[in-house]
């Protein structure tokens, strides 16, 4: 009886994890669907250039995706946007390094965290400040050669209008985000193989 009861249990949990993974491949479209509808955004004309959901899409496909795909999101959302717009340049490694770097900071933040507005707003915070330093006090200075205050006073306006880009879309389009990808799909296979493998008492 211990052995059958072993053997159940085991069958479940494979089950489990073999359903979670065909969820986490076929959602590989949703990824890059991701990426394609980043990138349109970030070309509308006249668009505040720092107004994106590159973090609020990136955060929350850092958490299902893993270190790998979050840091190719956030880093080639900047590299093929440059490519497509002919700005590529120095630059465009530094930024996109920073926001491949985010992604492996989420992936971090986010593995025994819940999906949760609170959580991603908390998160595009810190990731903001950090992005902004990296990429604002670094660039001017050293590429541009412009004064180290002259960038630092320019950053500033820059980076309260970039905070409240990312924490008004961490807070409604990150959790939506996460819940369209997995959350629903994950229940509904998990309802699914409890109908069919009942626990045994």
């Amino acid at each position: 009886m211990y052995n059958d009861l072993a053997v159940a249990k085991l069958c479940n949990h494979v089950i489990k994890y073999t359903s979670l993974m065909e969820i986490y491949r076929k959602n590989w479209f949703k990824y890059i669907a991701g990426l394609v509808a980043c990138l349109l955004i970030r070309l509308i004309p006249f668009r505040a250039p720092n107004i994106e959901p590159i973090l609020a899409t990136q955060m929350p496909f850092s958490k299902i995706y893993g270190k790998t795909a979050g840091f190719l999101f956030g880093f080639l959302s900047i590299v093929v946007y440059d490519i497509v717009t002919m700005q590529i340049g120095t630059w465009t490694f530094v930024t996109a390094s920073a926001y491949g770097i985010l992604g492996l900071f989420a992936t971090v933040y986010f593995k025994n965290k819940k999906s949760s507005s609170w959580n991603y707003v908390k998160f595009a915070i810190m990731g903001t400040l950090f992005f902004d330093a990296v990429t604002g006090l670094s660039i001017g200075p050293f590429i541009f050669h412009q004064p180290f205050m002259g960038a630092l006073a320019g950053q500033i306006p820059f980076t309260l209008l970039h905070l409240l880009g990312n924490i008004s879309f961490a807070l409604i389009l990150s959790p939506a985000i996460y819940s369209l990808v997995i959350k629903k799909e994950k229940s509904k296979n998990i309802s699914l193989i409890s109908a069919l493998h009942p626990k045994i008492i």
